[in-house]
């Protein structure tokens, strides 16, 4: 199906699992397939001279799952209506051009298209960074070849660790790694799972967070809130998950227990910042 729906992204592995684990939890074989004969049996063509309405159809050129020649024959049959294919093939719109088709779509509602540099988005987070207790020795001890293995079995552990919990792996720091998720509770729960996760290995982990906008860039982010969980990260004791005071009042209720460590100061950030530790 993901060629279907996503043929740019039918080769990524991620996109693939992600695809089937939806199809495999969505419906059963039968239920799916009496479902697309519902769907194939539809036919408003009869109608779309009624229809009175502004419209806009938006269609991609070569989508597999349903001909832009559909797409352009509604188009002509509602009156008024509004047409624009892109040049894509995937079927699914939060893939490819989204950026151009929201643009679109905002601009035939609103009269206007948006004006702020597209490049920069800010979003709520909760900013996960963590760090390898004593690299640097352990490092030198192990040498490079039993070191990188050592690291390679890390990030292992950890991405799968931030995908079971609904996260966003960003990137590997070198000796730990940072991450964003959109629930609190759930980042929290994910530090405090990653210290006995990896302690096979014979790593230890640290872990700090911090919630805040966050500006998206690519496939990195930046802004003051990962500053902000970085320095928090930076004054962990070893094997410990320290979290900011907005993360505390953001769990609340969720099960999670929070110990005092007093108020700090986070390097290049104003003010002093209440710190707790975070246990299950």
């Amino acid at each position: 199906m993901v060629h279907i729906v996503c043929p740019s992204l039918a080769s990524d592995p991620e996109m693939v699992k992600l695809v089937g684990k939806f199809e495999r939890l969505s419906a059963s074989p039968g239920s799916i397939r009496a479902f697309m004969h519902l769907i194939g049996a539809i036919d408003v063509g009869p109608i779309l001279s009624t229809i009175r309405t502004p419209t806009l159809v938006l269609h991609r050129k070569t989508d597999a799952m349903i001909s832009i020649e559909l797409g352009r024959r509604y188009a002509e049959g509602i009156p008024g209506a509004k047409f624009i294919e892109y040049p894509s093939g995937d079927h699914a719109p939060w893939i490819g051009e989204f950026g151009a088709l929201a643009g679109d779509i905002e601009e035939f509602v609103t009269g206007r298209r948006e004006t702020e540099d597209p490049d920069l988005e800010r979003v709520l987070a909760t900013v996960l960074f963590t760090d390898i207790v004593d690299s640097t020795r352990k490092a030198a001890e192990a040498g490079d070849r039993q070191w990188r293995r050592w690291l390679d079995e890390h990030d292992r552990i950890v991405r799968q660790a931030v995908e079971k919990h609904r996260g966003r792996w960003i990137k590997s720091t070198g000796d730990g790694v940072l991450a964003t998720f959109d629930g609190p509770g759930r980042a929290v729960r994910c530090a405090l799972a990653l210290g006995p996760a990896v302690r096979p290995t014979g790593l230890s982990l640290r872990a700090g967070l911090h919630t805040g906008e966050i500006e998206m860039r690519g496939d990195d982010v930046g802004g003051l809130a990962v500053h902000a969980a970085s320095r928090v990260m930076s004054l962990c004791e070893p094997v410990e998950v320290l979290v900011s005071r907005v993360v505390t009042e953001l769990t609340a209720g969720a099960g999670l227990k929070f110990s005092e460590r007093g108020a700090r100061d986070l390097k290049g950030l104003p003010g002093a910042w209440e710190l707790y530790a975070a246990s299950a």
